[in-house]
């Protein structure tokens, strides 16, 4: 009884719409670790990045590493904006439009979860491009 009515409660928080603070904040999460990556302070980066990151990776120099190799647009980013957000997963992913060092834009989805300390990032997605006819 006790796990269907935990169950139930985190499905209605999960459908109510995010609220204003927690949006704020995943976006403040977000750009801070992205600072971060700029001003190449990977330790800093690595607090941004949620537990089961942490441990996949186990110290800010491999995390670095990762980004700076399979997310160079991360690394070396201009002109982040905030697209949408939208519940899934047990959290939230937040759309962003960043453009790379080679000027080239791509748009990233940040899966955010709240944890104890706040909110974290659990995880980043490229979205492929649409193909474009012409």
């Amino acid at each position: 009884m006790i796990r269907i009515l935990a169950a139930g409660a985190l499905a209605a928080c999960l459908a109510m719409p995010l609220q204003a603070q927690d949006r704020g904040a995943i976006e403040d999460t977000i750009r801070a670790q992205m600072t971060a990556f700029l001003e190449r302070d990977v330790a800093g980066a690595f607090t941004y990045a949620s537990p089961m990151i942490r441990q996949l990776f186990q110290t800010p120099e491999n995390f670095g590493m990762m980004v700076q190799q399979g997310y160079p647009m991360v690394w070396d980013h201009r002109d982040l904006r905030f697209l949408g957000i939208r519940p899934e997963r047990g959290g939230y992913v937040q759309s962003i439009m960043v453009r790379g060092p080679q000027g080239d834009i791509h748009v990233l989805d940040y899966l955010m979860i709240e944890t104890e300390t706040g909110w974290q990032i659990n995880g980043v997605s490229i979205v492929p491009a649409p193909d474009v006819g012409v």
